[in-house]
């Protein structure tokens, strides 16, 4: 490694995460559930900057910030302990903006960055899909962050045929977290079936998300996310990523977004919003 290296500020930006759609097959005798999923990232999220130190240090910022301030430990902190990042360790500097259990996979997300940043540095060991699957079941996805299909508990991976590069994209959540673990168990266990074949374009107007229905039953704000999405005419096409709280619709262009985007902030400012492009 040489000496610019050793003293290089990394960035890179944690993609948000949603799932065109999301099927829940069944429950396991483990306790996990059976899942069939599309992985799609939007193009903006959490920003996370490393530069060596002493020691593994992680530096909190931004809106969502507090949320994690007191927690024991942290998933970026777990990666790096997991991962070879070269010298005695990095001090990572991250600026949260997502919200916090909210069905974007926002930890995740934060891990997918820390893999890449440790990938241009020094290169990922061998076998470092399992080191990402240990520290959650959408890790693996979220390291590329790019559209990909997930199966089992979502660390199967498989590649997806993908029409949606740029488009528009608008997120929404009420700031009301939704617990991953509360959802699930709300599931009814009912098999509504496997999830469409086909195009990024044709699972997002054929599936759905089996979560959606417990999420809105545990927080029911996720439904006026949802009819305020829908509301207006601009979207396509709106879900409920993931396990919620978040929603997102697609537009055909960045104006019908930014409509959408401003008719929503009008009538409810509280909710927070992100807007971008699908990678």
């Amino acid at each position: 490694m040489t000496a610019a290296a050793q003293t290089a500020v990394l960035t890179e930006t944690a993609y948000a995460k949603i799932n065109l759609a999301l099927h829940v097959r069944a429950r396991r005798a483990d306790g996990y559930h059976e899942l069939e999923t599309f992985f799609a990232f939007v193009d903006a999220g959490d920003v996370l900057e490393a530069r060596p130190a002493d020691a593994d240090v992680l530096e909190l910022h931004g809106e969502f910030a507090a949320l994690l301030a007191g927690e024991t430990s942290n998933l970026v902190t777990d990666a790096l302990a997991l991962l070879p990042h070269g010298g005695a360790g990095w001090h990572v500097r991250l600026d949260k903006r997502l919200p916090v259990a909210a069905g974007l996979g926002g930890g995740s997300a934060d891990v997918g960055a820390v893999f890449r940043m440790v990938a241009r540095a020094h290169g990922l060991p061998d076998g470092w899909p399992a080191l990402a699957a240990r520290l959650g079941a959408d890790v693996p996805a979220c390291v590329d962050s790019l559209p990909v299909i997930g199966r089992g508990t979502g660390t199967e991976l498989a590649p997806a045929a993908t029409d949606l590069a740029g488009c528009p994209v608008l997120l929404v959540n009420p700031r009301l977290p939704v617990p991953t673990g509360p959802v699930f168990k709300a599931w009814d266990r009912v098999d509504r079936g496997p999830m469409p074949e086909g195009s990024a374009r044709a699972v997002m107007l054929e599936g759905r998300n089996d979560l959606e229905a417990p999420a809105i039953t545990i927080c029911p704000a996720v439904a006026d996310v949802l009819a305020a999405l829908r509301h207006g005419g601009e979207a396509w096409a709106a879900r409920m990523s993931g396990s919620g709280a978040t929603c997102f619709a697609l537009y055909d262009s960045d104006a019908a977004r930014d409509a959408a985007a401003a008719r929503i902030a009008a009538s409810r400012p509280g909710w927070w919003q992100m807007a971008g492009r699908l990678r």
